[in-house]
């Protein structure tokens, strides 16, 4: 006798069932297997199966308590809006805002075949062609997705894009000071510089807020030739200037220097395009001014900085658990040198 297997943390299957049938009669035709997908940051990503068919469940980490730093409804409505533009997106199924269903809300959306590409030596698997046209492909989407009319497809008040660049910067120096457990050099300064050369920002569109290569789905078209088959990870989406994306994929594919450093880029892998290669696509294609893009990478460098500052922290308190977190307090005054090297570059240009 063998023994039924046992649900995923977080998500009971058979009170999702249920709701499934109440919800969308005649979708799922058998009992539900589910399995946690793995790589996910913060919110928790399912992959559930009737036998038949498969969907992805998403809902917020477990005992999460800031409702606004997982909100579903919100995760759910811009991939709602953006399924059927030039986005790849997987197609919403439902949205559940009962937190009596599973402890919390969550969405489920179709499961899309597909490769998020990590590392360098992930890509490497593919050859230096397959990853060029893979990152070339990852800034072509990135267009498409900033020339989407936020009106045209419902989500003209999904963000305030007035004040964008200035309350991103101030949003970041207080989650630096609420994470302060040492002396870190070059950070303030650093924060400060940004602060006193921020951009005009261009017509604001919906930012994606995390877009590097491994938010996305690559996978085979129909002619053969790898695609974008889904772009993934839209918790921290909102309406705003349209170069932070860009700043933050060219800051994934830059060199770090640190080989077996635990947070790395795609850079070192063959083929990679420079991210000079990257913003000169992106300005071609778009028609954008890019002039002004050291600053925007380098908001994405003391963005990361705070980010692993403050796991670092936690860490130091005994908060954090698993291979690696050791080593993440070595990599913030790397991050802080590389954002200052970059506005130094915008200063000398």
């Amino acid at each position: 006798m063998t023994s039924a297997p046992a649900d995923p943390r977080g998500l009971d299957l058979e009170r999702l069932l249920g709701h499934l049938d109440r919800a969308r009669p005649g979708l799922v035709t058998g009992a539900l297997r589910g399995r946690l997908i793995e790589g996910g940051r913060s919110n928790l990503t399912y992959e559930i199966t009737d036998g038949t068919a498969r969907w992805v469940v998403r809902r917020p980490p477990l005992g999460h308590v800031l409702a606004t730093a997982h909100d579903m409804r919100r995760e759910h409505r811009v991939i709602a809006a953006l399924h059927g533009t030039a986005v790849p997106v997987p197609e919403p199924v439902l949205l559940c805002e009962d937190a009596e269903v599973l402890g919390a809300p969550f969405y489920v959306m179709e499961y899309v075949d597909g490769v998020p590409y990590r590392t360098a030596g992930e890509l490497a698997a593919i050859g230096p062609e397959r990853t060029r046209q893979a990152v070339l492909a990852l800034v072509d989407t990135l267009v498409e997705l900033h020339a989407v009319d936020p009106e045209a497809v419902g989500l003209a008040d999904f963000g305030r894009p007035e004040g964008f660049l200035d309350r991103q910067l101030r949003r970041w120096g207080k989650q630096l000071a609420a994470s302060r457990g040492r002396e870190l050099a070059g950070i303030d300064e650093l924060h400060g510089a940004l602060g006193r050369r921020l951009p005009d920002s261009p017509a604001p569109t919906v930012v994606h807020g995390d877009y590097r290569l491994d938010n996305v789905l690559i996978g085979e078209s129909p002619s053969g030739t790898d695609t974008i088959r889904a772009v993934l990870d839209w918790e921290m989406s909102t309406l705003g200037d349209p170069l932070t994306d860009l700043g933050l994929l060219v800051m994934y594919s830059s060199d770090l220097g640190l080989p077996a450093s635990p947070v790395g880029t795609t850079s070192g892998a063959a083929g990679h395009p420079t991210p000079a290669e990257l913003v000169e696509r992106y300005a071609a294609r778009s028609g954008r001014d890019t002039g002004a893009i050291a600053w925007y990478t380098a908001f994405a460098w003391f963005k990361l900085a705070v980010i692993l500052e403050g796991i670092h922290y936690r860490y130091t308190l005994g908060q954090t658990v698993g291979a690696g977190f050791d080593r993440i307090g070595e990599l913030v005054p790397v991050f802080i040198e590389h954002g200052l090297n970059t506005l130094q570059e915008l200063q000398e240009g």
